[in-house]
């Protein structure tokens, strides 16, 4: 318990930290001046295919054109995101390299198989891009259109259901919805492309994740969205129920999806980054890419990224301790 509050503090105390060393009466004009002198990196802890991946190409494609330098954008799954995440925490602090992440960045010190420092206390948030509200669907092989149908079907079947995963918040939220489904079994995933072939062979029953992966299959017929992880119906699926509407409002959540530095980034730099990123989500294709996803623009500045980040960190320890990440 104290090691745990030790961690804790740690973290809130290094996104202070960040907050800090952001100068408030620093200019747009001498936070502008800095722009990369060689190719940046983005790296993008997950398989490509994904929402993340497409977003995090979309975003490196027009901070390329303000640039005049190639953004990369390089997928690094594994580990729950930590073997990407890594190493950007080992690259130089220069402006050159950046690592996309999600809230379950916050639960990777909750992981009981985690042992080290917390990498979430290693980087610099620089802006929160977007945010997108999941969608929880299943193989129209298990009977049900709801997730209170799939659920009672699952408590009945001879063999217990499955739920696929790509991210330590979709576990999060697996481990309440056990409460309903006690026998469910979790599997985790690199990346959306792989769990949406597993859905479609019925490999894997039920997943929680972005809707433009599942769009297409809805359209044939292969799979069905259960419900929306969002607050408000989504407009692109206005009738699909959120989970609240579901009887499951405890599953209500957002994603956002910002970009990270290397520790020791120096505030011009992430106050220049930042402000790019929100010029190039001012560009009507990206816009439009985002809109297809699913997803909104935000573009926030680092400080208001490191406020978003300590809220989310304290409401998920909170959950964490009601339901332990096994």
């Amino acid at each position: 318990m104290g090691l745990n509050l030790a961690r804790r503090r740690a973290v809130l105390l290094s996104f202070a930290a960040a907050l800090l060393a952001v100068p408030p009466s620093a200019s747009a004009q001498a936070q502008a001046a800095w722009k990369p002198t060689r190719p940046v990196t983005i790296i993008v802890p997950y398989s490509p295919g994904g929402g993340t991946d497409v977003m995090a190409r979309q975003l490196a494609k027009e901070l390329a054109r303000r640039w005049e330098q190639p953004v990369n954008v390089e997928n690094s799954p594994g580990a729950d995101g930590l073997i990407g995440t890594r190493r950007a925490i080992e690259a130089k602090p220069d402006g050159h390299t950046f690592v996309v992440q999600l809230p379950s960045l916050l639960l990777i010190r909750h992981l009981p198989t985690f042992k080290g420092v917390d990498p979430a206390s290693q980087l610099v948030p620089v802006s929160a891009y977007s945010v997108l509200s999941g969608v929880y669907v299943a193989n129209t092989a298990i009977p049900g259109n709801t997730l209170a149908e799939v659920a009672k079907y699952c408590n009945t079947a001879a063999r217990p259901c499955s739920f696929g995963t790509t991210e330590n918040t979709a576990r999060l939220r697996l481990k309440m919805l056990q409460t309903d489904i006690p026998s469910m079994i979790v599997v985790n995933y690199k990346g959306g492309g792989q769990l949406i072939t597993d859905l479609l062979g019925n490999n894997v029953n039920i997943g929680s994740m972005g809707y433009t992966a599942v769009l297409p299959h809805m359209k044939t017929g292969t799979l069905k969205v259960l419900m929306s992880s969002g607050r408000q119906r989504s407009p692109v699926l206005p009738d699909v129920p959120t989970a609240a509407e579901s009887g499951f409002p405890q599953l209500t959540g957002e994603t956002w999806y910002g970009l990270f530095a290397p520790l020791g980034t120096p505030a011009t730099i992430t106050q220049s980054v930042a402000g790019a990123v929100r010029e190039a989500l001012k560009d009507e294709g990206l816009l439009k890419a985002f809109a297809t996803l699913g997803a909104s623009p935000i573009g926030s500045t680092p400080e208001e990224f490191v406020r978003m980040i300590r809220e989310e960190d304290e409401r998920l320890t909170g959950l964490v301790r009601r339901f332990p990440i096994e």
